[in-house]
Parts: structure tokens; C-alpha cells; sequence
């Protein structure tokens, strides 16, 4: 028999490992000291707009944004505990402060209410540039001794809290991890083999994320937590054959010889997980590639490090494993098996009944598009400044209008329509922003004036006005109008003050101090507005909606604000861009990615369990199993009223189909083979016997980290992947008490789909026609 095994392929590969397991060790040693540095050279993009199709419209309109305009950095600063004329000091006190470009504060109930002051804080920097948060921190230190809640997207505070709150975690895995391989194994030394080798798997696959270039906040939190859980099986799978072979063989021989039985072992196995995150890659919400790519590779790290260095560490530690051997601590479960006999006619039927209401009930649970609308168990200190603000001031729901520059007239019009609207609280750009909010001249910054209006606008002498407007006019070659009379010509206010102003700083024209700093102010409050409204082919329209986030209501009025912008300008292209519009497009992306990854999670899984098990019947069983946990799962959220963000769902979907299934396998497998060597009542207890301390095993840590991440972290989208901790539970019940019932009941319909069947049927039926 050795010698058999001795001349194949995979014992040659796996005699060859075991020889060189001092190299690989070398090689090993020196990924990880290089993964200690790599890992951080990754960028992680924290924001999930950026995931959107490129061809929706939020994704073009941001990419319109970060090319043609200036976002200043800003925050929502709330105080507690204030009398109105102290707020009003600390609006002045911060206004005047290095680094702040305006507060915006008045006595409304948006800003004033229950003795709390909200103030909207702009800065004098892109959101994007450091300056922005020192003037910030700068501010907070400034009124340390006030109650004040922040709100701003400002910084990585959210990310920073993510990586603490996912090391947190990752301690308790590795400790449930600890304690459950302690449990289920039979020698105390595999245990350290296991860890490292999960260690090495984990450290080399964070180490090669920089070859990614840029990842997403939810692939670089759960990876790791998810690689863990779900190659999990590979180690166990390699260390128990290695103690089979132990049995009978030196250390070196019984490790190539279960590594030459586990690799097509742990390959088939790792098929039906690489399949189901394979379904990801279909979706239109990047997000999904993005995860995809990062667990496959993940997987295929922990692989590697399964084939390459655990063989190594087998043999390393084999003597330490010879002396600390153990009774198993995973008890025989008889019962289980006589069970599913007993109540083989009974739990089927009742299983498709309730796989029925399942279905019905999960295709409503309440999705949710925003992360705001998900209240998670543990918050973050943005969380909780942003649910106060909340409680105390209404929330902000502000979406930029990209329309096509240069129309002031229409642009106008559009915004006295949209301000209109009873669901619009303001709208804001060029051709509505005044020049001077407390004079009341009606002026606007797009007004046309004339050189005595402006002159009276701008307090200057008419002689210097009319000489100003001389030098405009040459300055933009428009001679004509020199020599039709000045008097009659008109300039937009903000080109003529950008005149005048370089006009001063050239020394071209001599003004007092007085009046110098007027046109500084307004020149001032003129860039800044160009800066965010204006760009070379379009213009920027900021709408405050009086609508909540996440609402019914707000998604059908986007397409309003759009048809209203589209009505004035005919032909042009206008995009919608906000939270509100990402949580619609995140919307619309969804109702068919939902569709793609569900039927192709199904079908790539079938094909996969088409070719081990070469039978039609037995995949389809065992699919209809794990998606009726799947369905089951997420029926949940119908009752309970909790919302799930619509990523989460995709995401455990597919790790559930994919993951799993291995445990219906591990059953459907073993009551295969014993089934020709006893009858069904006892194939069915030996094969329950067999497959629980497996499943036990692998599905205690995978729902483990499942309701760990759901529990302990603050992130909504990622919280949400944490269902597959009850996801794996509903699993585990249903392979373990009613994938027994419906195997025995569904053996003629799986024999008789075998293709093996169909084979013999054709030669019988071939060798009849010959005997004819």
C-alpha cells in the first residue's frame, strides 16, 4: 500500500515539503518580518461612495466635484447648557478664531433649542487638507469646559475606532479559538501547531495587501476575523490525518503521508467557500469585488501555509504530540442519528413548510441604505455626538445639484423654484448668494451692476467706479462699450470686486484702510463662494432637504430636484449628489445584485458539489438546506424590526452558501459511503457521530466571530456582516436535526440522479439491444 502511495504525484509533492520544512521555515520567517512592514503600507478607503458603479450617477457627480470644486472641511459643533446671548458670543468667539472660515449660527430652533446651540463650522481649508483638523482640535481645546458633542467627517476617528474595536475582537476569537481546538482535540500540542499556523497565514496575508494597492474599511477589518474562521478546517483536516497515520508511521512518513491525502482533501473543500465569495465578484457595488478579492486570497494564503509550513511544524512538534495526548472532550451523539431515523417522515415536510414562510418572510426584511438608519449595540464617540445632535436639532440631509455653468438667469430661477418646495429647508449658489446679508441691498453676487450702482453698492466714489469699470473694459478688450458710454455698462458684482481687488494689491488703485477691507472682505467671501459653487463647466447648487436620511419619501424627491433642473436646462446634463442620492444609488445597485449574487452563489456551489458528489440529487439537497438557513436568517429582521444594512446581507450570503455548505457535505459525504456497508438506521448514527465533533468545531468559532463582530463593533455596515454568527447557528441545527431526515427520506431520489446509476442503466440498456 505504501508503496503504491510512494510513486504518485502528491506523495512525491508532499515528500519533497516535508524534506525542505527547514527552508520553508527560513522562507517564512522572512514574509513575516517583511509583513510587519508591508501591512501598513496599504491604503484603506474609508468612504463606501467610492465602491459605486462608475456609471451611476452619485459616482460621476463626485468625480465632477473633487474636479471642478473645493469642499471645505466643516463640523457640526453642538454645546449644552447655554443661554442664547452665550451662544451668540461663542459663534463670534469661534469665527474669529485662525483657521475658521464661517459659523453659521442664529436664533431658529435649527440652531437654538432646549438650551443647546448648534453651530455649522466652516473652515478656511479643503476637507481633505491636516490644517482642517488642527483648527478643529484647536477650537475644542479652546471650550474644554463645555458639554459639546462633534459631528464631522473630518479626520479617521471612525476608522481609528474600527481598528481598535476589530483588535478587541480579535483577542476574544483567538481565545474561543484556543479554547475549542483544546476541547476537540485529542493531543494538547496540535493546539500551538494550529495557532501558528493560522498566526503565519494571517500576518503574510495582511502583509501582501499593499500588491492591492487600496482596500476597503469593511476588507480590511474582517479579513482577518474571517480568514480565521472560515480555513479553520484546513489545519484540522491535515492534523487529523496526520495523528491517523501516526498510528502506524515515524513522524516524516506519516506527515507525507497526510499531506499527500489532505491536499485534494482540503482543495475540494476550500472549492465551495472560494465559489460562494466568487458570487461577490458579480456585483455592481464594488464594496463586493473588492471583499471578494481580499477573502479569496486570504483563503489561498491559509492554503499555502496549510501545504507548505504546518507539515513542518507536524513534525517539529510531533513528539510533544506523542506525549500529551487526551481523551476527546466531544461527546458521541448517538441520539442525533436515532432521532433523524425516527422522525425521517415527520421533519421534512415540516422543514419545507417552514422553508416556504421563510422565503416570504426574509424577501421583506427591512434593508436599510444608510448607516445612520442602523443602531448598532456598541457606538463610537461620533455615533453618540451625532444621535444627540440629532435628538436635539433635526438632522442634516444636504445634496449637491451639479448643473452646466455660466447661465446665471437660469440658475437663478431654478433656485428660487427649488426653495420653493415645502421639502426644501434652503438652496444655495452664485446667483442667490448676497453680497451683504445685514445691508438688505437685495444684491446678489451674479447681479449685473451698473458703475453708480456698484458705486453705491460698494460705497466708493462714483469718478473711481466709472474708472474702474474704463479698466475693466480694456482689460477684457470690450472697447465698444468704452466708447458707448460707460455708464450703461454691466458687470457681474463678483468679477468686478476680483477686479478690483487685484486692481489694489497691483497698486493700480489707491483706496483708504476702510475701504480697502471692504473689498478684502467681500473678495474674500467672493473666492471662497467660487471656490465651492462654480467650475469651469459646471456649477454647484447645495439644497438642504427637510426630508430624513433613509426616508421613503426622500428618494422619489431626488428625482424631483433633477426634473426641475433638467426643465431649465434642456439637453444639459445635471447631476444629484449627497448621502441621500449614495443611499438611492445604493438602492437601485442592490435589487440586482441581490438577484446576481444569490443565483450565482446557488449555481457555482452546484457545479462544484456536481462533480464530488457526481449526482444531480444529492447538491440540490443539500443546497435547499443551507439556503433555507440563509432564508431562515434573515426572516429574523421581518420580526424583530431590526434593519440590516443592504451590503451585510450580500456579503453573508454568499459566506454562508459558501462556508456552510461544508457542513452538509461533511454528512452527505460519510452517510454515502457507510450506507453500502450497513443499513440506513445505522449509516445514519455512525455518520451523525462522525461529522459532529467537525461541525462543532468549525461552526462554534465561525458563529463565535460571527456575533463578536456583530456585538462589538460600531460600525453599521460592518455589525452587519455579523448575522453570519446566526447564520452558522441556524446552519449547524438544521445540518445536525434536519439534513439526516431529508438524506434518508431523499435516498432513492439521490441514487437514482447518480450519474454512476445512469451509466449502468446505459449499459444495461446497451446490452440488451445487443442481446436482441
Amino acid at each position: 500500500m505504501e508503496s503504491r502511495n510512494s510513486s504518485g504525484f502528491m506523495w512525491k509533492l508532499s515528500a519533497f515539503i516535508v524534506s525542505k520544512r527547514n527552508l520553508i521555515f527560513l522562507l517564512y520567517a522572512i514574509l513575516i518580518v517583511f509583513s510587519l512592514f508591508s501591512r501598513s503600507w496599504v491604503n484603506v478607503e474609508s468612504e463606501l461612495d467610492t465602491y459605486l458603479p462608475e456609471t451611476s450617477e452619485t459616482r460621476q457627480a463626485l468625480d465632477i466635484m473633487d474636479e471642478q470644486f473645493t469642499t471645505f472641511g466643516s463640523a457640526r459643533i453642538m454645546f449644552s447648557t447655554l443661554t442664547l446671548d452665550e451662544a451668540q458670543t461663542i459663534s463670534d468667539e469661534m469665527e474669529a478664531m485662525p483657521g475658521v472660515q464661517s459659523v453659521d449660527f442664529d436664533e431658529t430652533k435649527d440652531h437654538y433649542s432646549n438650551a443647546s446651540a448648534l453651530y455649522a463650522v466652516t473652515f478656511d481649508y479643503d476637507e481633505d487638507d491636516e490644517r482642517c483638523l488642527t483648527a478643529l482640535d484647536e477650537l475644542l481645546d479652546a471650550y474644554a469646559d463645555y458639554d459639546i458633542f462633534v459631528s464631522t467627517d473630518l479626520g479617521n476617528a471612525i476608522a481609528d475606532s474600527l481598528t481598535s474595536e476589530v483588535s478587541v475582537i480579535m483577542r476574544y476569537v483567538a481565545v474561543i479559538i484556543v479554547a475549542v481546538l483544546i476541547l476537540t482535540s485529542q493531543t494538547y500540542a496540535e493546539v500551538p501547531v494550529l495557532i501558528l499556523t493560522f498566526i503565519s497565514a494571517m500576518l503574510v496575508n495582511m502583509g501582501s495587501n499593499f500588491l492591492l494597492g487600496t482596500i476597503s474599511f469593511v476588507s480590511n477589518s474582517v479579513t482577518n476575523i474571517l480568514q480565521l474562521a472560515l480555513s479553520l478546517d484546513y489545519a484540522v483536516i491535515l492534523c487529523n490525518r496526520f495523528k491517523e497515520e501516526r498510528q502506524s508511521l515515524d513522524a516524516e512518513q506519516a506527515v507525507t503521508a497526510a499531506l499527500s491525502k489532505a491536499i485534494p482533501e482540503i482543495s475540494a473543500s476550500s472549492l465551495t467557500t472560494i465559489g460562494g465569495l466568487c458570487a461577490m465578484m458579480f456585483m455592481q457595488f464594488q464594496i463586493g469585488p473588492d471583499l471578494a478579492v481580499n477573502l479569496i486570497k486570504s483563503i489561498l494564503i491559509a492554503l499555502l501555509t496549510v501545504f507548505l509550513l504546518m507539515p513542518g511544524l507536524l513534525v517539529l512538534f510531533s513528539p510533544l504530540m506523542d506525549k500529551s495526548n487526551h481523551r476527546s472532550f466531544v461527546p458521541k451523539v448517538p441520539f442525533i442519528g436515532k432521532f433523524a431515523y425516527i422522525t425521517r417522515r415527520v421533519i421534512p415536510p415540516v422543514f419545507l413548510a417552514v422553508l416556504v414562510f421563510a422565503g416570504v418572510f426574509s424577501s421583506s426584511c427591512p434593508y436599510a441604505y444608510g448607516e445612520d438608519q442602523i443602531a448598532t449595540p456598541k457606538q463610537n464617540d461620533t455615533q453618540i455626538a451625532k444621535q444627540m445632535i440629532r435628538e436635539t436639532f433635526s438632522d442634516s440631509n444636504l445634496v449637491a445639484l451639479i448643473i452646466p455653468a455660466g447661465d446665471y438667469e437660469k440658475e437663478g430661477a431654478l433656485l428660487a423654484e427649488l426653495e420653493a418646495m415645502p421639502e426644501v429647508k434652503s438652496a444655495t449658489g452664485l446667483a442667490n448668494v448676497e453680497t451683504d446679508e445685514d445691508s438688505g441691498d437685495g444684491y446678489v453676487l451674479t447681479d449685473a451692476l451698473s458703475p453708480r450702482e456698484f458705486s453705491e453698492m460698494a460705497d466708493l466714489d462714483y469718478e473711481l467706479a466709472a474708472l474702474l469699470y474704463t479698466a475693466y473694459a480694456t482689460d477684457q478688450e470690450a472697447y465698444g462699450r468704452i466708447v458707448g458710454g460707460i455708464d450703461s455698462y454691466k458687470v457681474s458684482i463678483m468679477d468686478m470686486f476680483v477686479f478690483v481687488h487685484d486692481c489694489v494689491e497691483d497698486g493700480y488703485v489707491d483706496m483708504d484702510d476702510e475701504e480697502r477691507a471692504d473689498i478684502d472682505d467681500a473678495y474674500e467671501q467672493i473666492i471662497n463662494a467660487q471656490a465651492q459653487l462654480q467650475g469651469t463647466e459646471y456649477s454647484r447648487l447645495l439644497v438642504d432637504l427637510d426630508l430624513p436620511l433613509g426616508d421613503t419619501a426622500t428618494y422619489p424627491f431626488l428625482d424631483t430636484i433633477r426634473a426641475a433642473a433638467q426643465k431649465h436646462y434642456p439637453g444639459g446634463q445635471v447631476y444629484v449628489a449627497g448621502t441621500a442620492t449614495t443611499e438611492y444609488d445604493f438602492q437601485k445597485s442592490f435589487d440586482i445584485d441581490n438577484i446576481v449574487v444569490s443565483v450565482v452563489t446557488i449555481l457555482i456551489v452546484l457545479v462544484v458539489l456536481l462533480f464530488t458528489f457526481k449526482s444531480v440529487g444529492m447538491p440540490l439537497l443539500l443546497i435547499l438546506v443551507i439556503q433555507g438557513s440563509i432564508w431562515i436568517n434573515f426572516a429574523v429582521p421581518r420580526f424583530t424590526g431590526e434593519s440590516i444594512f443592504f451590503m451585510s446581507y450580500l456579503v453573508v450570503t454568499a459566506i454562508q452558501m459558501g462556508a456552510n455548505i461544508d457542513y452538509a457535505i461533511v454528512i452527505g459525504s460519510r452517510f454515502t459511503e457507510l450506507k453500502e456497508r450497513m443499513d440506513k438506521r445505522e449509516a445514519i448514527i455512525e455518520t451523525m457521530n462522525f461529522a459532529f465533533p467537525t461541525i462543532i468545531t468549525s461552526g462554534a468559532i465561525m458563529a463565535s466571530a460571527g456575533i463578536m463582530v456583530g456585538q462589538m463593533t460600531s460600525s453599521p455596515s460592518i455589525a452587519g456582516i455579523g448575522t453570519i454568527g446566526r447564520g452558522t447557528i441556524i446552519s449547524m441545527l438544521l445540518v445536525l436535526f434536519v439534513l439526516p431526515q431529508i438524506l434518508l427520506l431523499g435516498e432513492k431520489v439521490i441514487d437514482r440522479t447518480s450519474f454512476s446509476n445512469r451509466r449502468e442503466k446505459k449499459k444495461e440498456g446497451g446490452g440488451e439491444n445487443e442481446a436482441e
